[in-house]
C-alpha cells in the first residue's frame, strides 16, 4: 500500500505548502466543494471510517449528529493531545505534514457546517505548535482558510490551542474544558459534545489521524477506500512501535495488520537477537499480551476478540530482560500523576494500586498482595468518569492474567530481581 498519511514526509521541506502543493496537496478541498455537505458525510459512512484516537467510534455517525443539531455555531476540534506512553503516531503528521491535518479540518468542517477549527496540541510538542503556525498561516495567504474559501463562500477558521502537559485532556470533555479556560476534568454525559460541546455548541472531536484520511477518502471514493485493510475497519492506520525492536518508529500499513507481522516483518524483530516476552499493543492504557498471542490481527473489531484493544495504535514491544512487575509499577505511577481527581474509584485506586505495586517492587510484598491488586482493579473498572480510571485498572489485571508468577516469585524472592 503505497502511503498517504506519511507520504513526502522524508522530504526536509514537506511542511511548506509550496512542498504540499507539488503532491497534490488542497486539491481534494475543491473536489470536496463540489459536493454537498451530506454527500460528504454519506461517502465517510460508506467508506467505514472508524475515530483513529482509540475508542474506534464511527466517524460519519458522530458527524451526522453534530450537523443535525439546529444550533450554530458548530466546532471542529482536533484532537492532538498525544499524552499516552508509547503513542507518537501523530507526531510525524503534526511536524512534517501539517497540510494534510489543515486539509482534512477545512473538508470536515464544511461537511459539519462548523466555520471554526482548533487544534489542541499536546504540551510536550512545542517544535509541532510552530509548525503548525507557520502552515496555518500559509493556508490563510492561499485562501485555503478564511472567510471565503476558494472563492466559494465557504468559511473556516483555524487556530492553535496548546495545552499544558496533562494526559486526562486526551478525553475529549476534558479536552474542551481545557479549551474553555477551565480545569481539564471529565464532562458528566449526557449531553454529548455533538450536542452540547464548546461553548454550548454542537462540537466535533476527532483525533489527527482521523482528520487525515478524510482527503483519502474524498481522493479516492469511498469504495476504494473500504477494500483497504479490515473489512469491519478499513482504511489506512498508523502503528507506531518502540521498545526492543531493531527498528522502531511510526508505520503506515492497512488496518488489520498482524501484531506479529508488524514486529518482525516491519520493525526488524527483537533488538540484539533476544527472545519476545510481551507486547503492549495499543498504548499504555491497553492490556498486555504474552509473546504467544501476538499473531492477531491489529484493529477495533479482533483484538478484543485476544483479550486487548487496539487502542492508539501504540506498540509497545518487551523482550525476555523485562520484569513485568516493574513495568506495572511505572505504569501506575503514571496513572496515579495523572489522574484528575474528580472520581473518587480513579483517584484513591490508582494510589492504592500504585502503593501496592511499589511496595511489592521494593521487597516488601506480602501474602495477599495479589488478590489485594485484583479487588482494587475490579472495583475500579467500569465505575469512573472517563477510561482513564479503566486503563490503570487493565494495565494490571492484564498483568495478573498472563504473568501472575511473576508477581508470586517476587514477593517469595523479597523483591530480587526474577
Amino acid at each position: 500500500m503505497e502511503n498517504f498519511l506519511l507520504k513526502n514526509i522524508e522530504n526536509p521541506d514537506s511542511a511548506d505548502i509550496e512542498e504540499y502543493l507539488k503532491i497534490g496537496g488542497y486539491k481534494n478541498i475543491a473536489k470536496a466543494f463540489e459536493l454537498e455537505p451530506k454527500a460528504i458525510i454519506e461517502e465517510v459512512k460508506k467508506a467505514g471510517l472508524r475515530g483513529r484516537g482509540g475508542a474506534g467510534f464511527p466517524t460519519a455517525m458522530k458527524w451526522s449528529f453534530a450537523a443535525a443539531d439546529p444550533k450554530f455555531p458548530k466546532y471542529l476540534l482536533c484532537n492532538a493531545d498525544e499524552g499516552e506512553p508509547g503513542t507518537f503516531k501523530d507526531r510525524p503528521i503534526l511536524e512534517k505534514n501539517p497540510h494534510l491535518l489543515i486539509e482534512g479540518m477545512v473538508i470536515s468542517g464544511y461537511a459539519l457546517g462548523a466555520e471554526y477549527g482548533y487544534i489542541y496540541l499536546r504540551g510536550e510538542y512545542p517544535h509541532a505548535k510552530d509548525v503548525l503556525n507557520k502552515a496555518i498561516s500559509q493556508a490563510y495567504e492561499k485562501n485555503y482558510l478564511g472567510d471565503n474559501i476558494l472563492g466559494k463562500s465557504i468559511k473556516f477558521h483555524l487556530a492553535v490551542h496548546q495545552g499544558a502537559g496533562a494526559y486526562i485532556c486526551g478525553e475529549e470533555t476534558a479536552l474542551i474544558e481545557s479549551l474553555e479556560g477551565k480545569r481539564g476534568q471529565p464532562r458528566t454525559r449526557p449531553p454529548f459534545p455533538v450536542n452540547v460541546g464548546a461553548w454550548a455548541m454542537p462540537t466535533v472531536v476527532n483525533n489527527v489521524e482521523t482528520l487525515c484520511n478524510i482527503p483519502y477518502i474524498i481522493s479516492i471514493g469511498s469504495e476504494a477506500y473500504s477494500q483497504i485493510g479490515s473489512k469491519d475497519c478499513p482504511g489506512p492506520k498508523l502503528y507506531c512501535v518502540s521498545g526492543c525492536v531493531e527498528k522502531p518508529g511510526v508505520y503506515e500499513l492497512p488496518m488489520g495488520t498482524s501484531l506479529k507481522d508488524i514486529i518482525f516483518n516491519h520493525a526488524g524483530g527483537i533488538k540484539g537477537g533476544k527472545k519476545l516476552k510481551a507486547v503492549i499493543p495499543g498504548g499504555i492504557s491497553t492490556p498486555v499480551l504474552p509473546e504467544s498471542m501476538i499473531d492477531c490481527p491489529m484493529d477495533f473489531s479482533s483484538m478484543p476478540k485476544h483479550g486487548s484493544m487496539l487502542g492508539s495504535g501504540a506498540v509497545i514491544v518487551m523482550d525476555e530482560s523485562v520484569c513485568m512487575v516493574k513495568v506495572t509499577y511505572r505504569a501506575l505511577k503514571f496513572f496515579e500523576h495523572e489522574s484528575c481527581g474528580k472520581c473518587t474509584p480513579c483517584r484513591e485506586g490508582t494510589e492504592w494500586l500504585r502503593k501496592s505495586l511499589g511496595r511489592i517492587e521494593r521487597g516488601e510484598g506480602r501474602e495477599g498482595d495479589i488478590e489485594l491488586l485484583q479487588e482494587i482493579s475490579e472495583n475500579i473498572m467500569g465505575k469512573t468518569f472517563c477510561p482513564l480510571g479503566d486503563g490503570a485498572a487493565g494495565v494490571v489485571l492484564g498483568m495478573l492474567k498472563h504473568f501472575k508468577g511473576e508477581f508470586e516469585e517476587k514477593i517469595k524472592a523479597k523483591g530480587s530481581r526474577v
